[in-house]
């Protein structure tokens, strides 16, 4: 039994053909009690916009489907959910001009994506709803004094009204927007810029994010994201490198993650336990 500092950070690396030497195991088995406990104190918690406070996914769908048909994309068939979550889904506007329209110029491609965002915020202004228990979860961060920051890859003028929508305004401090970064999500420059603005550190601060593209974005910028399932699968998430996954803000594994970020740091240390079977002079 090793007991370590919580700050201290693992790297399990895979080696090629460890396969093939079955008499040299070094097995090792990392139990934690909570994976955000690290963190304490927390200071900040960066969130996602769409498909994360809100499930705006299916009103980016309508509004995809219905003016790709219209421009006669894919034969003038109405693209697909699958296709959606893993051609569109998460994408940044300018990522998009290049890959869903790689024939058409620059110009066009963008005009069309303002437009649909256009169709989307007119839909989003009627028909959005918060995710279950983000009301919940916005009153434990405000009592707890933390920082908060909604970070997205949608044009401002989306990203502003979902905010007014889902009435949260007030709550972020500030809002980044992927394209008025250097890059946007995957890379890691929104999230980075939002630690900047808000003056707080990596090392206590986590994300909550529902795609692959921003879970990629917020772990190179060196913190733990927190998957939330709205709409894209858990597994590929996790493939992504998320924390663990939940179903809303109102999941169990969540609360259980926060109640430990309340106590103090040295009440949330963890334990790691090492079994190495190390070879005998026999089988060596």
């Amino acid at each position: 039994m090793i007991a370590i500092s919580q700050k201290n950070k693992i790297k399990m690396i895979a080696h090629k053909g460890v396969d093939e030497m079955p008499q040299r195991t070094c097995i090792v088995s990392v139990y934690f009690k909570s994976s955000l406990a690290f963190l304490a104190p927390l200071e900040a918690i960066l969130f996602d916009i769409d498909g994360t406070l809100c499930d705006s996914d299916p009103l980016h769908y309508h509004a995809f489907r219905e003016m790709l048909q219209e421009v006669g994309y894919n034969g003038g068939v109405p693209i697909s959910e699958e296709f959606y979550s893993e051609h569109i889904s998460g994408k940044n506007n300018e990522y998009l001009c290049g890959t869903i329209f790689p024939d058409w110029e620059i110009k066009r491609a963008r005009k069309f994506l303002e437009d649909k965002e256009a169709f989307f915020r007119r839909l989003a202004s009627e028909e959005l709803e918060p995710v279950k228990g983000l009301d919940k979860l916005c009153k434990w961060i405000e009592k707890q004094g933390l920082r908060r920051a909604a970070v997205t890859n949608s044009p401002r003028a989306s990203g502003e009204l979902m905010i007014s929508s889902l009435g949260l305004t007030d709550f972020f401090e500030i809002l980044v927007i992927g394209n008025e970064c250097d890059r946007a999500k995957p890379f890691p420059d929104p999230y980075l810029k939002a630690l900047e603005t808000l003056k707080v550190s990596h090392e206590h601060t986590f994300i909550f994010e529902d795609s692959v593209s921003g879970t990629t974005a917020g772990v190179a910028a060196g913190m733990p994201v927190v998957g939330i399932a709205t709409r894209n699968p858990g597994t590929s998430l996790i493939n992504a490198g998320v924390s663990f996954v939940i179903k809303d803000f109102e999941d169990p594994k969540l609360w259980e993650a926060l109640e430990k970020l309340e106590k103090k740091p040295e009440a949330t240390a963890e334990a790691i336990t090492v079994a190495i079977a190390t070879p005998t002079p026999s089988n060596i």
